[in-house]
């Protein structure tokens, strides 16, 4: 099994004069409003353990105060934890030199902050290629670069103009164009989207996506907004008064979450939209293999369905009843299984969302074949499966406004 490109655990952030004085009662379980009332201290975080894959996107979630913030700002020191390990690579982060530490944040990780960070004296091409000037790189080679990312985020004709030129949105492509210049490999991102308008907002999370099926970055994206997190994330985590009350897949976090708190924020999700094919499919129950229609018959004898899925070498072909065989058989036994006998039944893709099939399996009398691009037979859709989507799961609500 491939070793997580980032390891963190045990981790304890304090607030205050003397952290360490009250790590005790943290650890002993006291609450954080009291640890407050009584030393003055704040708790941030506690017992954070996380393992991030290389090349995904792991988004940090809560609410205001929920400490995601001051998670993401131990991954390059910007805080240092009160008691636990940070591991990049296997490098303890927390035993690097002032040195080290400065070499790590201009290589190893880069940062996109929610109000952009942009230099308001500087051109946005010179914005961009900052970070290559604290590298020392030679100011043409950086340039040219700078130019190559501002062309790949759509800001290209943008270069010689200034940060208070230029909108909300494209402000912010500035910043990501500027945080990728450097090449680094890890991507923090500090509810980098949460400034924009809405539909900005959306365009820069396609983009997002976008880019990372051609880079493959390690991202860490902080987000207070369900739908950015499940749209973005390979993971989530989601943090509440400085706990981790739950990690997984977005489907994971969907369709089981861990508690009320967790329920509460997924309840009003619109889980057509979120969920894909692949996530509630079940395995194809019958097939059928049989070149002939004889064959076929003889085969559909041991399903106990009035239907199967018809495969061969080929890959999927169609949906077969034992209605249109015998039909069939009529006119010829023999004869090779052809396309008239099969159903008029959609194959779905395992990637699409259960909203864009939803009136497809409604109205089919059989489950949807679920068919991969290489025309293999993945699975089935079943209606059953379908309506558990759409069922109550209000039970337990809390109110969102609790922090």
């Amino acid at each position: 099994m491939t070793k997580p490109l980032i390891e963190i655990s045990g981790l304890y952030k304090v607030f205050g004069r003397k952290p360490k004085s009250v790590m005790e009662r943290v650890k002993q379980g006291e609450s954080k409003d009291q640890i407050l009332a009584d030393t003055g201290h704040t708790v941030g975080l506690k017992e954070i353990n996380l393992k991030i894959n290389k090349g995904e996107i792991f988004v940090i979630m809560g609410l205001s105060g929920s400490g995601k913030s001051t998670l993401i700002r131990h991954f390059n020191r910007l805080i240092d934890p009160t008691e636990g390990q940070i591991l990049v690579e296997g490098t303890d982060v927390m035993q690097l030199s002032q040195s080290d530490l400065e070499e790590f944040r201009r290589h190893k990780m880069s940062m996109v902050f929610q109000r952009f960070g942009l230099l308001p004296h500087r051109t946005v091409v010179d914005n961009v290629a900052y970070g290559l000037e604290i590298q020392g790189i030679e100011k043409s080679k950086r340039l040219e670069t700078a130019n190559q990312w501002l062309e790949t985020v759509g800001l290209k004709g943008y270069e010689n103009q200034y940060p208070s030129q230029l909108s909300g949105g494209q402000q912010q492509r500035v910043g990501l164009a500027r945080a990728l210049c450097t090449d680094a490999e890890i991507l923090l991102m500090d509810e980098a989207f949460s400034a924009l308008d809405p539909l900005i907002r959306s365009e820069m999370q396609d983009q997002l996506i976008e880019l990372q099926e051609k880079l493959h970055k390690t991202i860490i994206f902080i987000t207070h907004d369900l739908d950015e997190a499940l749209r973005l994330g390979d993971r989530i985590a989601i943090l509440k008064d400085g706990e981790l009350v739950q990690q997984g897949t977005p489907d994971e976090i969907l369709l089981h979450p861990a508690d009320d708190y967790v329920e509460a924020f997924v309840k009003d999700v619109n889980r057509a939209r979120a969920l894909t094919v692949e996530t509630v499919m079940n395995p194809p129950a019958s097939r059928i293999t049989a070149n002939t229609i004889q064959e076929a018959i003889a085969q559909m004898k041991g399903i106990k369905q009035d239907y199967a899925y018809h495969v061969t070498e080929e890959g999927y072909q169609g949906v077969l009843t034992k209605e249109g065989l015998l039909d069939a058989a009529k006119q010829d036994s023999q004869e090779e299984i052809h396309e008239e006998i099969y159903e008029e039944v959609p194959a779905i893709s395992p990637d699409s969302a259960i909203e864009e099939v939803l009136m497809e399996s409604i109205s089919s009398e059989f489950s949807l074949p679920v068919v991969d691009e290489e025309g293999n037979l993945q699975g089935a859709l079943e209606r059953s499966a379908v309506a558990e989507i759409f069922a109550d799961n209000s039970e337990g609500e809390i109110s969102l406004t609790q922090s």
